[in-house]
């Protein structure tokens, strides 16, 4: 080989420059170097030809390892012992005819073409067991395979064709015709029990009076005229009934008033709108306002507290009266009489204990055994019976005192009545 820099010949062995007018060609060495023996350029993939370097260029031309480019002009490059199994299935521009249509495609359109060739003999999807050429599958999935699904007419859910005969039997849309032959010749199998309670003409029908105790049943076509001869019947259950259940309202509202009282021996009251009763009592001398009812103790003795804001007797019109009085209770014959325990009155400081310490108004008194207010109470009594008033204290605070502290806070004052029971009593 001789080099060659921008037009100047050197000489492989020594790079002296040569004069390229004294280069020839020697044939005898060409001759000799062409004698010489040689293996493929292949031989390491495989080949195993040997022979003279002048043969190797024939050997090339039928070297199946000698790579070549694909004869379809497809880009490709391969071995030539690779190239037919190339050119027969894997070569995009090979040509290649459908066995079911006839058509030629090359390679790469026939890859899109399988699978959807209208010719092509395929099962149908639903697995009804026929098979027809594909073009004619989608007509046969619609409109003529027992297994295609199909919504009910009726109810519109989806079945298998060849079972929607059967649920047509259990369709709770199904139209059917009345039972009882009233005409109605079409109701969804699910209303007929509604239009046999409600709609038919035939049913048998209860009064509408039932629950004030009429007992009548008839045909609804026959119920209008019951009902214009049965007013004045009618008329007389309604108010025995609202006579019932004005008892019941009584006895329940009594049984609330019962579980909604305080059972701790303590009562706190609070008077609201103060300013405005303060006055009322004013205006109507011995004006008495009373408590909610309280027990001592779980089934103990029933009290209750009552208040004179323009005070009474000796206190009238210039204090406040606090009283208290026993009323008949539930548990009265279960307890011991005369009434002997201690009881405590408060009128409470409402002032900020933070800023100073509350001086309440208190007073305590033992039930005298003798006092007729303490003895056991007749069922009659109740808290609004004048007669009856309770024991207590005319003159329990002044309305000049009242005003010195914050008795009076917010427009409400607070009394608090208290009765000390024994343990043993509790236990």
């Amino acid at each position: 080989s001789v080099s060659c820099s921008e037009g100047v010949f050197k000489c492989p062995e020594d790079q002296l420059p040569l004069d390229y007018a004294k280069i020839y060609p020697d044939p005898e060495l060409e001759a000799q170097v062409l004698s010489l023996a040689i293996r493929c350029i292949h031989s390491e993939e495989g080949c195993r030809w040997s022979g003279l370097i002048k043969h190797l260029q024939a050997h090339l031309g039928t070297c199946g390892f000698n790579v070549i480019p694909c004869p379809n002009r497809c880009s490709v490059k391969l071995s030539r012992r690779d190239l037919p199994e190339h050119v027969q299935h894997g070569c995009p521009k090979r040509r290649v005819k459908c066995e079911f249509c006839a058509s030629d495609f090359t390679g790469e359109a026939f890859e899109g073409h399988q699978g959807t060739c209208p010719q092509e003999s395929v099962y149908c999807e639903n697995k009804c067991g026929a098979r027809m050429m594909r073009r004619l599958l989608s007509q046969h999935t619609l409109a003529e395979c027992p297994k295609r699904t199909q919504p009910c007419t009726y109810c519109s859910k989806e079945f298998v064709f060849d079972t929607i005969q059967n649920h047509q039997y259990q369709c709770p849309r199904y139209p059917v015709p009345c039972p009882n032959q009233c005409g109605t010749l079409s109701i969804a199998r699910e209303d007929v029990p509604t239009h046999l309670k409600e709609s038919c003409n035939t049913a048998m029908l209860l009064c509408p009076f039932k629950e004030a105790g009429c007992k009548h049943r008839c045909p609804k076509l026959a119920m209008g005229r019951h009902l214009e001869e049965s007013t004045k019947a009618h008329l007389g259950m309604v108010c025995a009934l609202v006579s019932r259940q004005r008892q019941e309202i009584l006895e329940l509202r009594r049984d609330m008033e019962e579980l909604s009282v305080s059972s701790d021996g303590t009562l706190i009251w609070k008077i609201s709108d103060y300013s405005r009763k303060l006055q009322e009592a004013k205006a109507r001398s011995n004006y008495e306002f009373f408590s909610p009812p309280f027990y001592t103790h779980k089934y103990g003795y029933k009290l209750q507290v009552s208040a004179f804001l323009n005070g009474n007797g000796s206190g009238e019109s210039s204090h406040l009266s606090v009283y208290i009085r026993v009323l008949p209770g539930e548990y009265d014959n279960l307890l011991e009489w005369p009434f002997s325990y201690r009881v405590t009155f408060s009128l409470l400081d409402q002032s900020d204990p933070s800023l100073s310490k509350p001086q309440h108004i208190t007073e305590t008194f033992h039930p005298d055994p003798n006092w007729k207010n303490f003895q056991k109470p007749g069922a009659s009594r109740s808290s609004l019976d004048e007669s009856t008033l309770g024991f207590g204290y005319p003159k329990f605070i002044s309305h000049e005192d009242i005003k010195k502290r914050n008795y009076v806070r917010d427009n409400a004052i607070f009394i608090k009545a208290s009765v000390e029971i024994p343990q043993k009593i509790l236990a």
